[in-house]
């Protein structure tokens, strides 16, 4: 059964301000100071912070597989602020102010706060300068198997917020313990190095804090929780980001041999809302629908625009739009029918994002989780951190029966072009729209030698410019307009400009090219 968060544990920053002082806190009123007496208040704020990746998950597409070869922006038509929006992004023309932009920002930011504050419960301190986790000695009547639990929890969850945003705005701002609003204004931007560092120290933290039971001798109540397996798995692929492949092999290999997570023989059962937390299924942000407030807004939102009923309860979005181009890339292959689906026919024909899908009774309140890593990520990536060899191989045509589709060979895998093309449209169509393919972009950029996301980038506005970027309201872009924009600079978003204009105290550095 899943869990249903009840309470939320609302942080400690302070929101509003007032010309008197009250110093007398109500004792009926729990806060930050008077909270975290005992282990179950601990484990309450953790299933806030756990519901909390929820808020930056909603806007993580249009940041990440928009600006894919996978998805576009479905009505290049709209003149409406909010499709203007996502095409600016779609094509790397964000401007400093995008609102979008900042909502995920400021919803990674609110939950990596929620997290410290767990964590400063519990005792842990990030040393930054030695890049180091230790525990001290706290007041809570806890075990210490209980306290490293929830702290790798908590560690784990900072660690993917921190690797997502220094992946999209390379260096940020790196608060790793509660602060009140004027710490803030004292702090800079740090180097994208000194970010991937405390990362590396959470994960790996969480890593040794937390259960490392094989998948079958995991509890019911526990399934759903970040474990030791989860951390090795994310790790790995911050070390493969970092082109840290020995590091990465290591992992990745502990994972595959001792972790009894393991490929499902039908790939849509890695998705269907009756078989949730399966055994591929390492992490993932998981959704309750009937009407709590937490069921999944993805099967409206990516469901097609003015079907009514036809396809799902009080219509759809139409966002998160499939290119033609992964319509084509599809075919012949049995993922198909789960990653993307078509409503209408002819000119009028709508695809859509199927892969979240499931009826719901209340708009926005689907009951599908979504998946963070799998245990066909761990595989590929061992691939991939392994290079062209024939162990390699073996490894990408593992996923592929259950798409049924032929393996692999030395004849047809005779390069390591050839290789790095194979793994790259593996994973493309194996993780399409799981937010993953941007990120595999950047990364092939260091650890691929033939794919670069700004030439794939650029193949893909070749390839959809006649059909879909052409008929923009005017001015339409231009083919080599949307070539300029495809540039290294661009593939980091700007650093929203309100953190930059309500700084007093320091100059907030902007990312080149904005």
């Amino acid at each position: 059964m899943k869990r249903i968060i009840n309470f939320i544990l609302i942080g400690s920053m302070g929101l509003f301000s007032c010309k008197k002082v009250i110093d007398v806190i109500p004792q009926s009123n729990p806060n930050t100071t008077t909270y975290y007496s005992n282990p179950a208040e601990v484990r309450a704020a953790l299933n806030g912070v756990y519901n909390g990746m929820q808020k930056p998950l909603f806007y993580e597409w249009q940041v990440s597989e928009l600006r894919t070869d996978n998805s576009k922006q479905g009505q290049p038509g709209s003149t409406a602020s909010t499709n203007r929006d996502l095409s600016d992004l779609d094509m790397f023309t964000p401007n400093t102010a995008h609102q979008g932009v900042y909502n995920y920002w400021l919803n990674t930011y609110n939950n990596i706060r929620n997290a410290n504050i767990v964590l400063d419960k519990l005792g842990v301190i990030y040393d930054p300068a030695a890049g180091t986790i230790s525990f001290a000695d706290i007041a809570i009547a806890i075990s210490d198997a209980d306290r490293r639990q929830l702290a790798g929890e908590a560690l784990f969850i900072r660690g993917y917020h921190y690797f997502n945003l220094v992946r999209l705005f390379g260096g940020v701002f790196l608060v790793h313990k509660p602060l009140v609003p004027n710490d803030g204004k004292t702090m800079n931007r740090v180097a994208a190095a000194d970010i991937y560092k405390m990362i590396e120290a959470d994960l790996s933290t969480a890593a040794s804090s937390m259960s490392a039971a094989k998948f079958a001798q995991i509890p019911a109540a526990t399934l759903g929780r970040a474990n030791s397996w989860a951390a090795k798995g994310l790790l790995a692929k911050v070390y493969l980001t970092e082109n840290k492949k020995t590091e990465a092999i290591t992992l990745l290999q502990d994972v595959i041999t001792n972790s009894g997570y393991s490929l499902r023989p039908i790939y849509a059962d890695i998705f269907a809302i009756d078989k949730e937390m399966n055994s591929e299924i390492l992490f993932a942000v998981r959704y309750k629908a009937g009407g709590l407030g937490l069921g999944s807004p993805f099967a409206n939102t990516f469901a097609p625009l003015g079907t009514g009923s036809q396809v799902i309860n009080g219509d759809g979005d139409g966002l998160n739009y499939p290119t033609a181009e992964l319509d084509t890339a599809t075919n012949g292959d049995t993922r198909k029918a789960t990653i993307l689906s078509v409503f209408g026919t002819g000119t009028a024909a709508k695809f859509y994002v199927r892969k979240f899908f499931s009826q719901v009774i209340l708009v926005d309140d689907a009951e599908n989780d979504f998946p963070v890593l799998r245990y066909a990520d761990i595989v590929l990536m061992l691939a991939e951190a392994q290079g062209y060899t024939p162990a390699s191989i073996d490894l990408i045509n593992s996923v592929r029966p259950r798409a049924g589709l032929p393996l692999y060979n030395a004849t047809t895998i005779n390069s390591v072009a050839a290789f790095e093309k194979a793994l790259s449209k593996e994973r493309r169509i194996e993780f399409a729209f799981e937010n993953q393919r941007f990120f595999d972009l950047l990364r092939f950029n260091k650890t691929m030698t033939t794919i670069t996301i700004e030439q794939t980038m650029k193949d893909h506005f070749t390839n959809e410019y006649f059909t879909h970027y052409r008929l923009y309201v005017a001015p339409a872009p231009t083919l080599q307009e949307l070539y300029d924009a495809t540039t290294p600079d661009r593939m980091l978003l700007p650093i929203p400009q309100r953190e930059i204009d309500t700084n007093t105290q320091l100059t907030i550095p902007q990312n080149p090219g904005y």
